[in-house]
């Protein structure tokens, strides 16, 4: 079943022409409509962090009411866990242009609801569509590109996610300095809808699901079969790492922008060149990560990641201290620190996640990793709301969480396969391994 713009499926295996010039086209083709839709869905999962202090005024929250609203709203990654199973059912293509459709609309019914319920409804639905894309296009970096690239188009992936990101903290002072709503922000995420024509011309469908479609495989495949006996011993330590990993992430990622404006008491403009600034150092993040993948391995980066998102956290957090007069140089750099070890971490995380398991439930399982993010983040919003009290408040909580990014290192250090250099059906086992030297040289 092919849908969409596509190409002959090819009969020789796993092996691709890194010298055709119809492949580098399509890998480049492939390459820039991920990033756009990335970035588009960078800038629109970045609203309720950016937004969190106007949201919570404009519902009367507390600051553990406020963590209740997102730990419910993170019900989304059973949404997305249903498209993530139904793009390795029916292809990448149609999955991400649903989300690309659905995401616009979800956003508009976001800004226009004034009650807390209506709100949440709309949030989950739009979140469902976030994680759908953004599980949807990992896999078609790793399925599109060669070996020598797939880590390179991971880190662009994330790249690409910052820079929507950024443009979300830019706008958020602007509408504040104007005298708009915060509601207005979701009006970047609206605007989506135009981008659907263009993206539905161009967006090819994965070569490899086709391969496996017409196998049969994608329909033999259910989505708990990666708990089954053959995959088990990958799945079960990898769901172990995302747990660790989403607790310290989530926590840290989620309150920058409220523990600087709320906690420490800098201005939303001052925040802003915080975020910004620390944000967009840290992007440089995705390239190192890249670069180490590529010379160490994946799993060397994540273990080299993780103590450094501690690290950053609980000085980001945990600071400054009340003396200090330089709080924006001091937020900076902790913010800058763990950015860089957070982005090098998920571009080794994505490598691995995508390489390690075969093409009928490559997207299944990030799907099983958004949902594992999702019980990460209840788990990390509900440890927030229930100390943050006892703890002396919200950030206090939150360094103490960074600190699990930790055991995720040992355990990904421990127990998680090195697929470097290594073909996608045979890192995932679809085919035996025909030497590490040879597949080097194969892409």
């Amino acid at each position: 079943m092919s849908v969409g713009p596509s190409e002959p499926i090819e009969a020789e295996g796993w092996e691709e022409s890194a010298d055709s010039s119809r492949s580098a086209r399509r890998a480049q083709q492939t390459l820039v409509a991920m990033c756009g839709l990335l970035a588009y869905q960078g800038y629109t999962v970045s609203i309720n962090g950016v937004a969190a202090p106007w949201i919570a005024s404009s519902f009367q929250l507390s600051q553990a009411g406020v963590a209740t609203l997102y730990a419910f709203i993170s019900i989304s990654a059973l949404g997305a866990l249903v498209l993530a199973r139904l793009a390795d059912r029916v292809g990448r293509r149609r999955i991400l242009l649903v989300c690309l459709t659905a995401t616009p609309v979800c956003a508009l019914g976001a800004a226009l609801s004034f009650s807390l319920p209506l709100f949440a409804l709309w949030e989950i639905l739009l979140n469902a569509c976030i994680g759908a894309t953004m599980s949807g296009a990992t896999v078609m970096l790793a399925e599109e590109l060669p070996i020598a690239r797939r880590a390179a188009g991971q880190s662009y992936g994330g790249l690409a996610m910052g820079f929507g990101s950024g443009w979300c903290v830019i706008v958020m002072p602007l509408l504040l300095d104007g005298g708009y709503s915060w509601r207005w922000i979701f009006a970047g995420a609206v605007i989506g809808l135009l981008g659907i024509p263009p993206l539905a011309r161009v967006l090819p469908e994965s070569r490899r699901w086709q391969r496996a479609d017409a196998s049969g495989a994608t329909t033999g495949v259910r989505f708990y079969d990666v708990f089954g006996p053959r995959h088990r011993r990958r799945t079960v330590p990898m769901l172990t790492c995302v747990f660790l990993g989403a607790i310290a992430g989530a926590a840290a990622n989620n309150w920058p922008y409220f523990h600087a404006v709320s906690v420490v008491g800098l201005s939303a403009d001052l925040a802003s060149v915080m975020v910004i600034g620390g944000g967009g150092i840290g992007m440089l993040g995705f390239p190192i990560g890249a670069w180490l993948c590529e010379r160490l391995g994946r799993v060397p980066t994540v273990a080299l990641a993780g103590p450094l998102v501690s690290a950053g956290t609980a000085w980001f957090y945990w600071g400054p201290p009340p003396e200090c007069t330089w709080r924006l140089i001091w937020l900076g750099a902790g913010y800058c620190g763990f950015s860089i070890a957070v982005n090098a971490a998920m571009v080794g995380g994505n490598a691995a996640a995508t390489e390690l398991f075969p093409t009928a439930m490559r997207s299944t399982i990030i799907g099983w990793f958004a949902l594992t993010n999702a019980l990460a983040s209840v788990t990390a919003q509900v440890a927030i709301a229930v100390f943050s009290a006892p703890l002396g408040g919200l950030s206090n909580v939150v360094g103490y969480l960074g600190l699990l990014a930790i055991p995720n290192a040992v355990v990904f250090a421990r127990f998680i396969d090195e697929t470097r250099g290594l073909p996608l059906e045979v890192a995932a086992g679809e085919t035996p391994s025909v030497g590490r030297d040879r597949s080097r040289d194969s892409c």
